[in-house]
């Protein structure tokens, strides 16, 4: 589930409220996205992957929230991992070779 937006790190391009399959976010004029419904969040990695600056931080748990400290996140490296662990580089894909699931489709193309 989406847990944080950076106000820190967000430079306000809204891909995050364009991105996501179930609008979860707001787009607010002259200030950042907020999170306006988070129960909606399907927790799909999307806002993650496409943000250019690694300013979000979706939880693994779709189910709970989870409490997140942002500096906390950023000292541990876990603002952006998600991003990195697919090879993805300031919101372009680049790495699918890395997408574990990439096992599955051969798997299932195969027969």
């Amino acid at each position: 589930m989406i847990e944080l937006i950076s106000s820190e790190r967000c430079i306000e391009c809204n891909l995050c409220v364009k991105i996501c399959p179930r609008d979860v976010f707001d787009a607010v004029p002259e200030s950042i996205p907020v999170i306006a419904r988070k129960a909606d969040c399907q927790t799909c990695f999307m806002c993650e992957l496409y943000c250019p600056v690694d300013a979000l931080f979706v939880a693994p748990h779709a189910e709970s929230d989870v409490a997140v400290e942002e500096q906390q996140l950023a000292d541990t490296g876990l603002l952006g991992s998600y991003v990195r662990n697919m090879g993805w580089n300031r919101g372009k894909a680049g790495g699918t070779q890395n997408d574990p699931t990439r096992l599955l489709r051969v798997r299932n193309a195969a027969g």
